[in-house]
């Protein structure tokens, strides 16, 4: 996402440069739609199309059992050489119950509660940022190799307000829901996992906001936690 095309209506006055480089910036933060390598408007469970080859047999387990995702580090939300971060973020659900975790040809789904984030920053000065979220999210788990996990937001379910140095307001998932996905890895607890995840955004406001962007993307590690048995662990496999 670039400010090319503003920057050069607009007389590069050192205010100037720095409301345009701090718009960049909250631009990035739309990653956090997660929020869980993106496809727009893509769906949890949707079938394969007519012709395509149909998806590995997934099974979730254990079979209705609730889970957390929780951040683990810091989630990190890039554009260009600006960088805004949060240190904290959640979401939890619940495993199907037998036999609706498992598939034999595509993903298991279920609803979670939409991911929080929290205790956010930007790289530049003089810019704050706060995340809301609503509306009902869902995962879809996929076995393969690796296994993943997409998130699903569902329209307008994730708003990034800035203000200070510029005050912008972005949209993810604008005008349908889209999905954040990422690798999947078993273990004690199992780790999810976003790389470079993209989603679609839309970003509206005055002076310095990037309202020619459109996209944005995000990096985070979730450790996922079984709740309603901690010795046990969320697992995906075939």
């Amino acid at each position: 996402m670039t400010m090319t095309h503003a920057a050069r209506r607009i007389s590069r006055t050192p205010r100037t440069r720095a409301l345009l480089t701090a718009g960049t910036g909250i631009a990035a933060a739309l990653g956090l739609s997660l929020a869980v390598p993106g496809h727009a408007a893509a769906r949890p469970g949707t079938a394969p199309t007519t012709g395509a080859p149909s998806a590995a047999s997934t099974t979730v387990s254990p079979a209705g059992h609730s889970f957390t995702a929780a951040l683990s580090g810091k989630a990190t939300f890039t554009a260009g050489s600006v960088t805004v971060t949060c240190t904290t973020s959640t979401s939890s659900g619940q495993v199907p119950a037998a036999p609706d975790n498992q598939n034999p040809a595509g993903p298991v789904s279920s609803s979670t509660t939409p991911a929080t984030y929290g205790s956010c920053t930007t790289s530049m000065p003089g810019v704050s940022a706060t995340v809301t979220t609503s509306g009902s999210w869902g995962v879809a788990m996929q076995n393969g190799d690796p296994a993943s996990a997409g998130l699903t937001i569902p329209s307008g379910g994730f708003v990034l307000k800035t203000s200070g140095l510029a005050s912008c307001t972005v949209t993810a998932a604008p005008t349908s829901a889209a999905t954040v996905n990422g690798t999947w890895t078993n273990g004690a607890p199992s780790i999810l996992t976003f790389t470079h995840a993209a989603v679609p955004v839309k970003v509206v406001g005055g002076f310095g906001c990037p309202t020619s962007a459109t996209s944005s993307t995000f990096n985070a590690l979730y450790k996922v936690s079984d709740t309603t048995d901690p010795a046990s662990q969320i697992t995906v496999t075939g």
